[in-house]
């Protein structure tokens, strides 16, 4: 069945669906996805059929590429955009699909107008306006607080409004300056806690990699928005609210009930 599935989603009307024992070994292997009712299930696995559909999916590094590897991304990636629809997708095809990290070539300018050439090891990478390249392998590492997936297409929806900034295509009834302001203000926090926690010698609750720029302590923090929300809502509270607000969902609400059967 490998490569034969992608072909026919293709071939099919938008109504088809994905095979149950995937969908359903898909997503009972991450909390996040097994949290949805039944009726945001539903309307994922077809978001995701239509994102199967519309993308293109290759692989490098010698991977085999296979209907897990695709539905697995397609189920995470759709998750963000499950109330806002796969035209925030939009202006790009191509999915890269990694065994594991790669290598990125960089080139940076210092202050005297030199080059900088160097190498960047990378589990995922969003380019405006063309592919996203993610590591299967920390594709699989979802469902504790880390998602790769998540945090690429986060980065995808902040560059539909631009440069990524932080500060995705917001819907006309959001304020852009109370996002701004929000996000400003947890990212200057978040990036106190981790140069105290660095002078510590400890850990922060979230990837301190967040603290790089507010881009991406937004693709960071939606990772945590859609894995550990609890976590999110009480440290960042008002940004918690943005993110609700953007997204359109409540994973907190969402994934109390799973949480109190533990």
């Amino acid at each position: 069945m490998i490569g034969k599935l992608i072909g026919w989603f293709r071939k099919q009307p938008a109504t088809a669906e994905i095979p149950d024992p995937l969908w359903q070994g898909i997503v009972s292997t991450l909390p996040f996805l097994a949290a949805l009712d039944v009726d945001e299930q539903r309307r994922l696995r077809a978001l995701a059929q239509e994102f199967l559909a519309e993308k293109e999916f290759t692989v490098a590094g010698g991977l085999q590429l296979s209907d897990e590897i695709c539905v697995s991304i397609a189920a995470q990636g759709c998750l963000p955009i499950l109330e806002l629809g796969l035209d925030y997708y939009r202006g790009w095809i191509g999915m890269v699909v990694y065994p594991d990290e790669f290598v990125i070539p960089r080139s940076v300018e210092d202050e005297f107008g030199v080059v900088h050439e160097y190498q960047e090891l990378a589990s995922g990478e969003a380019w405006e306006g063309g592919p996203l390249l993610i590591s299967w392998r920390d594709a699989q590492m979802a469902g504790a607080g880390y998602n790769v997936v998540i945090h690429e297409f986060a980065h995808k929806l902040d560059m539909l409004s631009g440069e990524a900034n932080g500060v995705p295509a917001l819907p006309a009834e959001m304020s852009r300056a109370d996002w701004q302001q929000t996000l400003l203000a947890s990212y200057e926090d978040f990036c106190t806690q981790v140069d105290e926690a660095e002078r510590s010698a400890r850990d922060t609750l979230f990837d301190p990699y967040a603290a790089e720029n507010p881009s991406e302590f937004f693709a960071v923090m939606s990772e945590a928005f859609f894995e550990t929300p609890d976590a999110l809502r009480a440290q960042y509270p008002a940004f918690y609210e943005q993110l609700a607000a953007f997204y359109r969902q409540d994973p907190a609400a969402r994934m109390r009930p799973a949480s109190a059967l533990q």
